[in-house]
């Protein structure tokens, strides 16, 4: 199976992420599209003019900024679409804070604090799919997405079965961002606020001009690990 996605993964790297998407919805009945960010709803716009229905699933951490949460269900309403939402386990998040305290992160690191509030949701969201369609970009994180094919194995989550699908793989920001104009696409409106890779509140802020989008989340940790466990396999060693 690694083999054939590796040739299907070739075959498709200079294919448009339409033709990505609509490869996917094809080929797999159980797929959902992973929204966040802005090249998730770019990817729902897609998704939209090749069909009518698929799943959309959220992960609310319930750290996420107001602004996040009005961005939903303008995506919501826009689209006409429905969007799965996946929370912590109470019992799991009570423990945690019980234990650690609302703000652990900006001294043991981030890690634990999202396995609780978005790695365990995400597996319960995976749970049953066959494949998932992710909005990650090459050029979002050059320590730990610069290799990211169009079409993988999972690597973190399906036990080796689930199909990861990120047809914007080589799509630059700026790509991202002439799409939504183009296509009066909506978007978070804490992008108009140097916003620019939105997370959670508290390990989130603005980037100053040239600075990485990446450099406004988890700011206080080593670059080569900012990932929060939902692409994990993207870190080597």
């Amino acid at each position: 199976m690694t083999k054939v996605l590796e040739q299907l993964a070739e075959e498709y790297d200079n294919k448009t992420p339409q033709e990505i998407i609509e490869y996917a919805f094809k080929n797999y009945k159980n797929i959902a599209i992973s929204f966040s960010g802005a090249e998730d709803v770019v990817l729902i716009d897609m998704a939209k003019r090749i069909r009518k229905s698929f799943a959309v699933f959220i992960l609310d951490t319930g750290r996420l900024h107001s602004e996040t949460y009005q961005f939903v269900d303008r995506v919501r309403e826009f689209y006409g679409i429905d969007v799965n939402v996946y929370s912590p386990d109470t019992g799991e998040l009570e423990k945690f804070v019980r234990e650690k305290g609302f703000f652990s992160f900006y001294k043991d690191g981030h890690t634990g604090c999202c396995n609780v509030r978005k790695v365990e949701p995400l597996r319960r969201a995976l749970a049953g799919l066959d494949a998932w369609i992710t909005g990650q970009r090459r050029d979002q994180s050059p320590n730990t997405r610069a290799f990211v094919p169009v079409v993988q194995i999972d690597p973190t989550f399906g036990n080796g079965k689930l199909i990861k699908f990120n047809p914007l793989s080589k799509w630059t920001s700026a790509q991202v961002w002439q799409y939504i104009r183009v296509n009066n696409v909506p978007y978070n409106r804490l992008h108009e606020r140097g916003f620019v890779s939105i997370g959670c509140e508290p390990c989130t802020r603005a980037v100053l001009p040239g600075q990485h989008e990446r450099e406004g989340r988890w700011w206080w940790e080593d670059a080569m690990k900012k990932e929060c466990g939902l692409h994990a396999g993207n870190v080597k060693g």
